[in-house]
């Protein structure tokens, strides 16, 4: 048996689940799930019709799909990241089609990671756990970042750094939505370099933006605009938040050529080809940006009605990225999160759930992340609900 299974913490939606046990709703008011980032706004219709075609799914069920992916979709990908981050990747080379940022993410620690006792791994604190799970089952040691808004890498001692083989990024931030400024993002690269780690960005929020004229700079314009290149960099993004498609297990690795062979090696053995009627579906959504403008304008638009109606119990600003309000809460956010989901049957998720303690603080606690993912008149219900609960706590 793996021992470092074992090491393993319970997943956030598991911790949730258990809090909520046994609790019964003391309202008939419908339940409204505020918790999961788990997009909700309908999947663009040429994709569906895309998959929906007789041809398109004989041959996509009919053939092994290559690991690398077709030309078709490397190109598609190439092609969308030039026009999005303005730099030009090869798509035979720096490119790698995934199912979905959630296994990339993983499995390129798995790639990277060398097994060394001692090795460390960067994340932000709070982070998605994937990259937690990543560290722990290659057995290196987590390091958690302290970023209740962007990761703060200056706090990071020297003896640190010293160990670091990998740094996991979110940009912009989940569950903050805070944006890593360029020149953030230019030192975090150089140290890549004085400190002989790899950078893998997250970005699979970097459409959802709250300025239309403003969008997130992405890890690899940064570098290659400092003169840096792209050496030890690799950004993951996917089709599920930018075009509603988190079914479709569908995104992308780009990045440093060199890891890039070095990850393909190892996704041969990994068994996760995207299949090819998927991959036909990607190229049709990352050749699109209309329903991705729209789906950014449908997300503005709950942020600028659900705003107003939580700031009178809660203090909050709106994110300059993701869907997702952090707030405070008055007094535990375990305690706050059970008391709303027996009183108003609206379930959030505990901040302190997305952290961890590290000398002696879980930035997490005290707040709780509210996924605005819903149509927009059952976010705005659930806020005034919400905003109602808080205001009775004092």
């Amino acid at each position: 048996m793996n021992p470092y299974i074992d090491g393993l913490q319970p997943y956030p939606f598991e911790r949730l689940n258990e809090l909520k046990a046994g609790l019964a709703p003391r309202t008939n008011r419908p339940h409204v799930a505020l918790s999961i980032g788990e997009p909700k706004h309908a999947p663009p219709d040429f994709i569906i019709e895309a998959l929906g075609r007789e041809e398109l799914l004989r041959a996509g069920l009919s053939a092994y799909p290559p690991t690398r992916g077709g030309d078709e979709l490397r190109g598609a990908i190439a092609s969308w990241i030039g026009r999005r981050f303005g730099i030009e990747l090869d798509p035979a080379t720096e490119v790698l089609p995934v199912n979905g940022t959630r296994e990339a993410l993983f499995s390129f620690g798995q790639a990277m990671l060398s097994g060394r006792a001692g090795a460390r791994v960067l994340m932000p604190n709070p982070f998605y756990q994937i990259y937690e799970g990543a560290a722990l089952l290659k057995g290196a040691e987590p390091y958690y970042v302290p970023a209740t808004g962007v990761p703060d890498f200056e706090r990071v001692p020297d003896a640190v750094w010293q160990e670091t083989e990998l740094v996991y990024l979110c940009n912009p931030g989940n569950p903050s939505g805070a944006v890593m400024p360029a020149q953030a993002l230019v030192r975090l690269v150089e140290r890549a370099h004085e400190h002989d780690f790899v950078i893998a960005a997250d970005e699979c929020y970097s459409e959802i933006y709250h300025n239309e004229d403003s969008p997130p700079v992405g890890l690899l314009t940064a570098a290659a605009r400092a003169g840096l290149g792209m050496a030890r960099c690799v950004a993951f993004n996917s089709l599920s938040k930018r075009s509603s498609l988190p079914g479709l297990r569908s995104g992308y690795a780009a990045g440093d050529p060199a890891l890039m062979a070095r990850y393909y090696d190892y996704r041969t053995y990994h068994g996760c080809a995207m299949p090819v009627h998927v991959a036909a579906a990607s190229v049709l959504a990352w050749s699109d940006e209309t329903h991705v403008v729209a789906n950014r304008a449908a997300y503005r638009a709950k942020f600028d009605a659900v705003a107003p109606v939580l700031a009178r119990a809660f203090e909050l600003t709106v994110p300059p990225g993701g869907f997702y309000f952090w707030p405070e809460t008055p007094g535990d956010d375990c305690e706050f999160t059970r008391a709303l989901f027996e009183r108003e049957n609206i379930t959030v998720l505990p901040g302190s759930y997305l952290g961890r303690e590290q000398d002696g603080v879980n930035p997490g606690s005290g707040r709780i992340r509210i996924a605005l993912v819903a149509p927009r008149k059952e976010c705005v219900e659930a806020a005034e609900r919400l905003t109602a609960f808080a205001q009775d706590l004092g």
